[in-house]
């Protein structure tokens, strides 16, 4: 992860591409940490570990499911993985649901993926 101030410096981290929305909104994250790229590469590594910790217990428990996610949405929205956070939110709202378990889940995958991208 100490390669992450140098990815948000790179040109194509920066570009706007209309048809896509990224799992982690870069701009909005940069606004947050007040652009300080040491701070960024921080709050980063913290929210991907609750996001593992958080996940794994969603995924176990069915009693705090509610109150998991909705810790999580607020981290999500943080740092402005807002596809996360609406997942998150699906599933506080219906903490039974297995399908919400299973998309919040995917948008997991794809803000690690994006993480270890810009990392590279």
């Amino acid at each position: 992860m100490q390669a992450l101030p140098i990815a948000f410096n790179r040109p194509e981290c920066r570009q706007r591409v209309a048809d896509c929305r990224r799992p982690i909104d870069l701009e909005h994250f940069s606004r947050q940490t007040m652009g300080n790229k040491e701070l960024e590469a921080e709050v980063l590594q913290l929210f991907i570990r609750q996001v593992r910790e958080c996940t794994r217990a969603i995924e176990r428990s069915g009693s705090d499911r509610a109150g998991l996610a909705h810790m999580l949405k607020g981290s999500a929205r943080g740092v402005g993985a807002f596809t996360l956070a609406d997942r998150a939110a699906a599933l506080e709202s219906e903490p039974e649901s297995e399908a919400h378990v299973e998309a919040l889940a995917r948008a997991v995958v794809e803000v690690e993926n994006f993480l270890l991208r810009l990392s590279r």
